[in-house]
Formats: structure tokens, sequence, C-alpha cells
């Protein structure tokens, strides 16, 4: 599996910086090739100044890297790239507060189940949770309606507790 399919982990503190839909449309928007903040804000229809103080905060926090500066007719041209499609952060708690049980929303949808699946079948389940996700990302950049944001959060635990818990 490529490091781009893959999740990597983060930190609280990082998780808290994709809590932002415009964060996450920046992340899909370079995680396959190095863009500019221009770039970025031209693709998904937004300011450039929004879009560069978003990049800057993911970099900040280590969820972008800084590939390439070119020099353009005296502009400097920063180019970034995503570490990763998807992130995994540890913790006794969703790292988005608007996912935590507690909070109180205008709209929420809840849907639970349980499931029997093999470690195949637990992968396949988990890798069409994360295209559904990848597609619904780029639908929502590519429109240019604003939508009211909603936080989504996929998580498929074990029924067995962790041996020695």
């Amino acid at each position: 599996m490529n490091q781009k399919q893959s999740s990597i982990p983060i930190s609280v503190e990082q998780s808290k910086l994709l809590g932002s839909a415009q964060r996450v449309k920046i992340i899909g928007a370079i995680a396959d090739e190095a863009k500019t903040a221009k770039q970025v804000a031209d693709e998904l229809g937004q300011s450039p100044g929004s879009t560069h103080y978003h990049i800057q905060k993911l970099h900040d926090g280590g969820l972008i890297d800084l590939v390439e500066t070119r020099t353009a007719g005296g502009i400097v041209e920063k180019y970034y790239i995503a570490k990763a499609k998807w992130f995994d952060s540890d913790g006794e708690q969703f790292p988005d507060p608007i996912l935590a049980d507690n909070f109180v929303s205008s709209s929420s949808t809840k849907i639970n189940l349980r499931l029997a699946l093999t470690p195949d079948q637990r992968e396949e389940l988990t890798a069409e949770f994360k295209s559904l996700m990848e597609k619904w990302v780029a639908l929502t950049s590519a429109s240019k309606e604003e939508g009211t944001e909603f936080a989504i959060g996929f998580k498929l635990i074990s029924a067995e507790k962790k041996s020695g818990s």
C-alpha cells in the first residue's frame, strides 16, 4: 500500500488542524501533486489570501511539505504537497469536537451496526469508506455553492478487547 493511501499517525494538535472543511479540501487538492497556494485557491474557487493562511497552518503543523521554491518574474512560488491523504490520531476522544456525543447540532445523523469481518473484509470496508469520503471531498471542492459544514467520522473498532487490558 503506498504512503498516500495508508494513514499516517498524527498528534491531537495536528488533527485539530483538520477540523475545517477548507483545510480538508486543500489536503485533497495537494494530495497527489505539489501546487502553489494560488493554484489551490484557483482550483477550489477560494481567495488566495485565505488559502495561503490555511496552507501555512497545515505546513507549520507538519501535515504538508514544502517541496519546491521557484522564482518567476520576481515572484517566489512555493509548491506544497500533502504528507498523506489520511491521518490517524490517538486519544480517548474524537479530535474533532463536533463529533463528540455532547455536541448540540442543528442536524445530525448517526449510523451504527456490528459486522463479523475477516481481515480482508475489514481492509475492503475501510478502503470503501475512504473512497466514499474522497468522492465527497472532491464533489464539495468542485462546487462553488457554499454549504453547511458537517463533520464525518469513521471508526471501525474490534469488539475484542486488547490483550492485557
